[in-house]
């Protein structure tokens, strides 16, 4: 600190004051024990506006990543950054864990009096309690909190399809292989691990990271089945991406299964694909002004189907093989794997 001169202490004036940081010594800089959001480091010593913590007995700057089987996340560690996701049912925010500045997706929904509701909240924890696999989103841990349910949730830093395609229009054909596979070995564990079928897999419920890793995230409409064979007849999903045999379960009271996920799969990898859904409105349109008139559209009109003249004949093979109305002559996870 310093005076503003020697005129400013004889007449009275108060002082202005500035503080400066000393001078670092040759090769020293603040980043070596200050971080970017003010915490002060020293080995496993954690000191910022939170208090002081011991983290780690590793003499690292930076603490161990948290794992889903640590227990160790309170919603008091975690500070909120900005919002990501939105749904009628809630918010989803990047938060960041105070001491080890860990990053984390935190879905936040309202706990609702409806029975419906509350049980499709109550599927979606057990699921992602019991779920463990390198294609499903890693579930860490869940909280109430004020009526709120709060989950902690693996942060994907590419966001989802959806949001890629809104940047990108479309995705080359060797790229999407890619994602293909890992999906498929995704549901492929949902499947025939956890004998749960989805039913909702959409662009916007695949998600991606800088790492080219890609996981299916969100599993509050799925059914979780008694055994291999088992069928669901329950009525929701998202309309574009649900399977002939599903909207017509709703009318006739009927039942799907597995192949359901695989018909949606084929939906989204021809929308990727061609960069536009791939039933077309009435009106030529991206949107679908009447539902009724585009769950008709799904179960009446032919199967869509890749344009030879533009992708190869494995891709268009392939997602023939999804998109079959009739479910008995679509492949499994497991068949189409074989096929990557």
């Amino acid at each position: 600190m310093k005076t503003n001169g020697k005129g400013a202490a004889l007449n009275g004036r108060k002082a202005d004051l500035q503080l400066s940081l000393p001078s670092s010594p040759h090769g020293v800089s603040i980043a070596d024990f200050l971080t970017e959001s003010g915490t002060f480091v020293d080995g496993d010593l954690r000191v910022n506006r939170d208090g002081i913590r011991i983290v780690s007995q590793t003499e690292t700057k930076a603490a161990a990543p948290i794992k889903p089987s640590d227990h160790q996340l309170s919603l008091a560690d975690l500070e909120a950054i900005k919002v990501i996701g939105k749904g009628s049912s809630g918010i989803v925010q990047l938060v960041r864990h105070k001491w080890t500045e860990q990053f984390f997706a935190l879905k936040v929904i309202q706990l609702r009096i409806e029975e419906k509701a509350r049980k499709a909240i109550a599927r979606e924890l057990r699921i992602n309690l019991t779920s463990q696999c390198p294609y499903v989103v890693k579930f860490y841990d869940s909280f109430y909190n004020n009526g709120d349910i709060s989950t902690v949730l693996e942060y994907m830093d590419g966001g989802s399809l959806a949001e890629f395609l809104k940047r990108n229009t479309r995705i080359a054909e060797p790229y999407l292989a890619a994602i293909c596979k890992q999906v498929l070995q995704g549901l492929s564990y949902l499947h025939h691990e956890k004998h749960i079928i989805h039913r909702d897999l959409k662009p916007s419920n695949i998600l991606i990271n800088h790492k080219g890793e890609v996981k299916i995230a969100d599993f509050g409409v799925s059914a979780i089945m008694a055994s291999t064979s088992g069928q669901a007849n329950t009525y929701v999903g998202t309309y574009h991406y649900m399977s002939p045999e599903r909207i017509s379960s709703e009318i006739s009271e009927g039942s799907h299964d597995y192949k359901s996920d695989i018909w949606s799969m084929g939906i989204v990898m021809l929308e990727c694909a061609t960069g536009q859904f791939p039933y077309s409105s009435p009106d030529q349109g991206e949107v679908w002004a009447n539902l009724f008139e585009l769950m008709e559209a799904i179960v009446e009109q032919p199967e869509p189907c890749a344009p030879s003249d533009q992708f190869s004949s494995e891709f268009c093979s392939f997602i023939s093989s999804c998109l079959q109305k009739d479910p008995k002559k679509r492949r499994s996870t497991s068949e189409l794997l074989v096929c990557m």
